[in-house]
């Protein structure tokens, strides 16, 4: 689906709460003190009794959209699901995963998975989005049908707390076949990997070089968004025609001219996680591929990607770095591809209060990126609860405890103080206010309950 960079335009829309309190550090304290910066507290007390309200509150919000049944025209079986329309997306339940996994006498989360499994193609080939019949929405001919590669992820989540082997066992085939499709397809003879934009999931956020126009031919995204806001068509008329319309915007035509670092990382982090199921279930057979694949893929990234100025990794477009910081780097962590001599500079951009340690921390596009919109703008500057996890995750990986402790409380302390007064969790949040990010989707458990659930079991208690 076109998602969420059109929800505006489609009718959701999203104010500013009534009361918020603005980014206010960096005008009190010189901004060269870093650790004053990092410090800077919240006035806002989260009580436990405030803690356990958030934690019901999103479970009873992911229990009302549980749905499959005799009412369902193709999912039959009870399963989560986002519930941002009739549609299911694989990466969103991946990470519902994420918190669901504690909770699977309650929420359906298998099934939700294997909804996927149950689409696969002869080829490997799974859509990121399937309609409510079943139907993939996209074609695989162009590169917005896949999304970042998290089924294999989301297994060893689930096998964390359940340690069931056989279902490991079951889907490990299922998982290689579609590891052996998106090597064959997406990676380049420089061993990285091209994507599209959307289909990687951050949906507004400009990948291709600030210079590039493609001679003047195909609509940006906003130019997109006002042709549709114009229709006088159904949802789903309009749906179409975003899907008949997105290949030949300038966002839909970058893939190819370009390699990027979120998806080259996920396919890095994707060989290592089929190594330790291969390890799990002993098909010592495809252990060595994979180790060489991730050998091969970290090599490339830090050949091609890393910038040595300034400590961080860049997409490339037509074999040049393009110099821009978002939150998608940080797959690097979770691909285990950042060499230990790298590893304090790339991470102390994470707590930098002029790139991603924000009031509400790590914005999906640096605070120092001219896009960068401080109330939001989707994923032009947006606090996302998949991305944070992530990085917390990645930052575990990296046993980088403290940094990660110290960024999930402040997370966890902006969601709580959005949730008193609003009573409830949101598809996204302003990263210099204490509000919901605009535009945003109210009552989204969905992803957004990983840190009422998840983040506050994992790093907060």
């Amino acid at each position: 689906m076109k998602r969420r960079e059109f929800t505006k335009k489609m009718g959701i829309t999203a104010g500013v709460l009534g009361i918020t309190t603005m980014y206010s550090c960096n005008n009190e304290t010189n901004v060269s003190d870093l650790k004053k910066e990092i410090d800077c507290p919240s006035q806002f007390n989260v009580t436990s009794d405030l803690s356990q309200k958030m934690y019901d509150r999103a479970l009873e919000i992911t229990k009302s959209k549980v749905r499959g049944g005799v009412t369902e025209a193709f999912f039959k079986k009870p399963f989560i699901d986002a519930a941002f329309s009739q549609n299911i997306f694989l990466w969103d339940t991946c990470f519902m995963v994420c918190f669901a996994k504690y909770h699977l006498d309650e929420l359906p989360v298998h099934q939700a998975l294997d909804n996927f499994y149950d689409q696969i193609e002869d080829d490997g080939y799974i859509c990121r989005e399937y309609r409510h019949d079943g139907t993939p929405l996209w074609s695989k001919e162009h590169p917005v049908s896949i999304n970042p590669p998290l089924l294999a992820f989301a297994e060893l989540e689930l096998y964390s707390v359940s340690n069931d082997k056989e279902r490991l066992k079951r889907v490990y085939p299922i998982l290689k076949k579609n590891f052996d499709f998106l090597v064959r397809t997406y990676q380049m003879d420089d061993d990285l990997f091209y994507a599209d934009t959307l289909g990687m999931g951050m949906d507004n956020i400009q990948r291709y070089p600030k210079d590039w126009n493609n001679d003047g031919k195909g609509m940006t995204h906003h130019e997109l968004a006002d042709k549709l806001g114009k229709l006088n068509v159904t949802g789903e008329e309009r749906l179409n025609t975003f899907i008949t319309e997105y290949p030949v915007t300038l966002q839909g035509l970058w893939n190819k001219q370009g390699r990027l670092v979120d998806f080259s990382c996920q396919m890095a982090m994707l060989a290592d996680q089929l190594k330790t199921i291969a390890d799990h279930i002993d098909e010592f057979r495809d252990v060595e591929t994979y180790t060489t694949i991730h050998s091969t893929i970290k090599k490339a990234v830090n050949d091609l990607c890393w910038n040595e100025n300034d400590g961080m990794y860049y997409d490339l477009g037509f074999g040049k770095q393009i110099i821009r910081k978002h939150i998608g780097m940080y797959w690097a962590l979770l691909g285990k591809v950042v060499p230990e001599e790298r590893l304090d500079r790339f991470v102390s951009h994470l707590e930098n209060p002029k790139e991603f340690g924000r009031r509400t921390p790590l914005p999906a596009l640096s605070a120092d990126e001219t896009d960068y919109k401080g109330w939001g703008d989707y994923w032009r500057g947006g606090v996302w609860a998949p991305t944070s996890y992530m990085v917390l995750k990645g930052l575990t990986a990296y046993k980088q405890h403290d940094v990660a402790q110290r960024i999930a409380k402040k997370t966890y302390d902006s969601v709580a103080e959005v949730f008193a007064m609003t009573n409830t969790f949101w598809e996204n949040y302003a990263p210099d206010l204490v509000s919901y990010g605009m535009p945003a989707k109210n009552d989204f458990c969905g992803w957004t309950a990983l840190i009422p659930i998840a983040v506050y079991r994992e790093y907060l208690t």
